[in-house]
């Protein structure tokens, strides 16, 4: 995990390093746009130098790595004029509530009805089931948030946009509030989870129908194992094998898709600022976030093998 880290944090500074010019360039942009003030390069060498981007790469980067594994400081953002662990951390929880509970319910919905579905193969249940996997996997996820945002404001004349409804927003922390908080979370969530379960859907049916042609399936039936208990024991429990493996993946995927998606329903979560600090060049907001995100895929990968060990016995190393 430290060594991924290690060369994820070089791969962030390479290329916060890649596009021309940095923060100074902006920021000067910025404040004498419009003014008719002629900047010269030695206003931006002042600049750079206030900001301490007048020294070479390399240090940058140790200095930058140095507050980070010593002190926990991820630096100074730029554009905010504040810390870097300030700004993140007043949108990472957001981030974080919305791809726990997408988790949550793409396994809580595609592992039992992809067991569901496999068990009942050709039926009517699951042609009906594949064709809702599939346009899962077909329909954008922004789309689908602009479909439930449109309905939400036509049909129910509410919206499912930002984080509270009209007038909670700076109303006391009460249960209604966060019962309000939780309405508004759960549709980003769903949207997320939409192509996600899809995909586990097909995963989940496709190695249930599988281990189902197992011969010992075949044997436990033979000796008289109830149906629902045989399920459970044998091919259920290696058919979720697939979904376990794939936890960091889909951390990845769901981390990809939200802040568009989080664009449309107006959620200020890290996505939205990530994209804002590559057009603002604040490399420091930008690798922070990238690297908060890359220790967590690293992290859910470490459970995912740690469940599979305990799922699957096959797994486990020992010593003979």
């Amino acid at each position: 995990m430290v060594i991924t880290l290690f060369l994820v944090s070089i791969m962030v500074f390479f290329l916060m390093e890649l596009p021309p010019g940095d923060y100074a360039d902006r920021y000067a942009f910025r404040k004498y746009s419009g003014t008719g003030v002629k900047v010269t390069e030695s206003d931006i060498q002042t600049i750079r130098s206030q900001f301490g981007l007048d020294k070479p790469a390399w240090q940058r980067y140790l200095h930058w790595m140095g507050d980070i594994v010593v002190k926990g400081d991820f630096g100074q953002a730029f554009a905010f004029e504040t810390s870097v662990n300030k700004v993140v951390g007043e949108r990472l929880w957001l981030t974080l509530c919305i791809l726990y509970t997408t988790l949550i319910l793409t396994y809580v919905i595609s592992i039992p009805i992809g067991i569901y579905a496999a068990v009942r193969r050709h039926s009517i249940a699951d042609y009906s089931l594949t064709v809702v996997s599939y346009l899962g996997l077909a329909l954008p996820n922004f789309l689908l948030a602009l479909t439930l945002l449109y309905v939400s404001v036509t049909v129910f004349n509410t919206s499912v946009g930002g984080l509270f409804s009209h007038g909670m927003e700076d109303a006391p922390w009460s249960m209604a509030k966060a019962l309000d908080l939780f309405h508004h979370l759960l549709i980003p969530a769903i949207v997320l989870a939409w192509s996600a379960t899809a995909l586990q859907l097909q995963t989940v049916r496709a190695t249930m129908l599988d281990e189902l042609n197992k011969l010992s399936v075949t044997a436990a039936r033979a000796r008289g194992l109830p149906e629902r208990r045989l399920l459970v024991k044998y091919p259920a429990r290696l058919a979720i094998n697939p979904v376990v493996s794939t936890i960091g993946f889909d951390v990845n995927r769901i981390f990809s898709e939200l802040p568009i998606v989080a664009l449309v329903l107006g959620l200020p979560e890290l996505g939205e600022l990530l994209i804002q600090s590559f057009l603002d060049l604040d490399m420091y907001v930008a690798g922070a976030i990238l690297l908060m995100l890359a220790f967590f895929i690293v992290v859910m990968n470490f459970v995912s093998d740690v469940m599979l060990a305990v799922i699957d016995p096959r797994i486990r190393l020992q010593e003979g």
